[in-house]
């Protein structure tokens, strides 16, 4: 069945029944909930747990809760959390080992059973973030076989958007705001006069079983028209663009600009952005035991570019200065990463710019770098959307 043919309408009850008929299956369904101020992502028992009523208001460093009127559920920008979380954990046991009476050390391989996960809501940009992570993490000659084996099993419900934020550009970078490919379930929400129901889109066999078991209506005209048109409208409203230019070769010729010392003298080196990125997948490994020294556990965690750490050799860090740090992170993101992985890093999600807290924009440093060069007469010639 095609990718893009139109094949159902869901109301709330069916939205529901969706989510019931994949918690019945032994999966685990992930998706946008209200907490802590936020929309996060967390396990559902049912459809009424999504964010009905609730938008959000975003800019460079800020991020609030707002009230809807509509009762819409995915009218919403993404939130702190990205998908990554769940199929790459930020902690994850490899092995453990113990020291027996006679001295004899015992290493046991931790190999969990792993989680059947569907999520629902994933958006456009997600979607490509998680293809771009397959690349990463489950391709090529260094594969972490955790996340091949959540992977494999996850079920993907995309949510086309509808309501971009003023961070978002994904239009910029090629991956939104509709979902072409990458997906088992496809929604795209409408509110009007006629109702408040989901378009669906079929994008596997897998999903093609699922929404047979949902309660659904075929897919009317009235419907196909005002979805394609919520999302026409969506991709004229991005809040932010990426300058139209070779971004990979912007940033090879940038590397001794002078904005990176401006951008230096506000960044933190938290590493809010590379945790908050759904592409980030650096890790490093770590050794705990206990106090007998009998037991000892390796474990997997999240690492960041920003850390000192990170980039630590025998004598120092490579990487000492925020200069040095933001830029590695800035040109792999938009730059290297083609080299390594044939696309770039970023799909224009925006969370590096609302979770940054000092409020650093990587459009604006894209643009600003373009500009130093074009005073110099360096400018990189225009290029195609990222992809």
């Amino acid at each position: 069945m095609p990718v893009s043919h139109a094949t159902a309408v869901l109301d709330r009850n069916g939205l529901n029944a969706l989510v019931k008929t994949l918690a019945a299956q032994g999966r685990t369904v992930i998706g946008p909930t209200v907490r802590d101020g936020a929309v996060v992502l967390a396990e559902l028992a049912g459809a009424d747990q999504l964010p009905f009523g609730w938008g959000t208001r975003v800019e460079a460093g800020q991020y609030r809760l707002v009230p809807r009127e509509d009762g819409a559920a995915f009218a919403h920008t993404t939130g702190p959390k990205s998908w990554k979380t769940f199929l790459h954990p930020q902690r994850e046991k490899l092995w453990s080992t113990d020291r027996g009476p006679d001295g004899h050390l015992t290493v046991t391989e931790e190999r969990p059973e792993q989680p059947s996960y569907a999520f629902l809501g994933v958006r456009p940009c997600d979607l490509r973030a998680i293809a771009i992570q397959d690349r990463v993490l489950a391709g090529g000659h260094y594969q972490d076989r955790g996340y091949q084996e959540r992977r494999a099993g996850a079920f993907l419900i995309a949510a086309q958007c509808t309501e971009p934020g003023a961070t978002c550009f994904c239009v910029s970078m090629g991956s939104g705001p509709a979902a072409d490919e990458g997906f088992d379930l496809a929604l795209t929400e409408i509110v009007d006069e006629s109702g408040h129901r989901f378009l669906v889109r079929v994008g596997s066999e897998a999903g093609a079983e699922v929404l047979a078991g949902v309660p659904h209506r075929p897919a009317d005209p009235e419907t196909e028209t005002a979805a394609r048109g919520a999302v026409d409208a969506a991709r004229d409203r991005m809040g932010r663009a990426m300058p139209p230019v070779d971004l990979r070769r912007l940033m090879g010729e940038s590397l001794e600009a002078d904005r990176w010392d401006d951008v230096a003298a506000r960044c933190l080196t938290c590493g809010n952005c590379t945790m908050a990125c759904p592409t980030c997948f650096c890790t490093t490994t770590e050794e705990v035991t206990d106090l007998t020294g009998d037991h000892a556990e390796r474990w997997q965690r999240w690492d960041s570019c920003f850390d000192l750490d990170f980039s630590y050799l025998h004598g120092g860090s490579v990487r000492s200065s925020s200069r040095s740090r933001y830029r590695q992170w800035m040109t792999h993101k938009l730059g290297t990463w083609h080299e390594q992985f044939d696309s770039s890093g970023c799909v224009g999600c925006g969370r590096c710019i609302a979770w940054c807290p000092v409020g650093i924009d990587i459009t604006e440093e894209a643009a600003a770098l373009h500009d130093e060069l074009a005073e110099h007469g360096t400018e990189p010639e225009r290029g195609e959307k990222e992809r």
